[in-house]
């Protein structure tokens, strides 16, 4: 199957190297000096599933010249969607199928708006993995896993074989849920919060989920984005929000967000499609929101700062 790998950060990198590893196509979408290394040394991951190094890795900065493609995995930063999407257009044929893996709720309509419902399908990813450097991804922490699903009964043959083409691949588990949609905002709900406190206290979770007002706001936080989504119709399982804390309780004490890691170090962050869409949709939806409304304020001057230095 050939693929094409939309931002080779942690995700991308992780997901596209397993994928080369089993003897798939994949050509690495990257820029600067991260393209340059990969193109001279190979991309190297070093993972607690095992490492490995792809050689003869394929990488470009301009995927308008790879043709069509059976899958592009999306990983760019999900404030990158849109002009990813414009990006991905010459990589479409008839029976393409895309599939985002960011850590928010809106990119599979973000991207189906500019490529057409049919080729998109609704995915997320759980993984805790950064670029180290230049070529080199670390994978540190989660048992790496994919779940997508379908946005069309006609997806699902498709939509099948990709799953068992990225299960087959060492170091990945895939599947299809039975709501693929519940499962997007079950994983939203942990990895809002999560990147949320982190970002405000600037504390790993092994501290904000032990001290007791920290844990608090995690609670807060959590229930604001549960009542959100079932106001929107999301059929979220009803102990959505004990299975989002266990879940955080299971990190190891280090863990944090890629949100919380832009953030510090001043980066553009996806303060807008996490903390910042739960006030948005809440809104919509007619839900208060008070302590997402109070993160994303308290973090909006940094970032738009941080966005009009990009």
């Amino acid at each position: 199957m050939r693929f094409v790998i939309m931002g080779s950060g942690g995700v991308g990198g992780y997901f596209g190297a397993r994928l080369a590893e089993a003897g798939e196509d994949v050509t690495f979408v990257a820029r600067g000096d991260h393209l340059t290394a990969i193109r001279r040394n190979g991309l190297k991951l070093k993972s607690i599933e095992g490492n490995a190094t792809i050689t003869s890795a394929k990488a470009t900065d301009d995927p308008a010249g790879l043709g069509e493609v059976d899958t592009v995995i999306v990983a760019v930063k999900a404030w990158q969607v849109a002009s990813a999407a414009e990006a991905i257009r010459p990589l479409i044929g008839p029976n393409t199928l895309v599939l985002p893996l960011q850590n928010g709720v809106e990119a599979a309509g973000q991207l189906a708006a500019v490529l057409g419902e049919e080729r998109v399908l609704d995915g997320l990813c759980g993984i805790l993995a950064w670029r180290e450097g230049p070529g080199v991804i670390r994978h540190a922490g989660v048992s790496p896993f994919i779940r997508l699903g379908t946005r069309l009964p006609s997806q699902a043959a498709d939509t099948e074989t990709l799953r068992a083409t990225l299960d087959r691949a060492t170091g990945i588990s895939a599947e299809i849920p039975d709501d693929i949609e519940a499962a997007v905002w079950s994983k939203f709900l942990f990895i809002c919060a999560m990147s949320g406190i982190g970002a405000l206290t600037r504390a790993p979770i092994g501290i904000t989920r032990k001290l007791p007002e920290t844990r608090e706001l995690i609670c807060q936080i959590l229930d604001e984005i549960d009542a959100v989504a079932r106001a929107r119709g999301v059929a979220l399982p009803d102990d959505a929000i004990d299975r989002a804390l266990g879940f955080l309780d299971s990190l190891q004490e280090g863990s944090t967000a890629s949100m919380q890691r832009d953030i510090v170090a001043g980066n553009p962050s996806e303060l807008d499609s996490q903390n910042g869409a739960v006030v948005r949709l809440g809104r919509t939806a007619g839900v208060p929101t008070p302590i997402n409304t109070m993160i994303y304020a308290a973090l909006l001057p940094q970032e738009n700062a941080a966005r009009s230095r990009s």
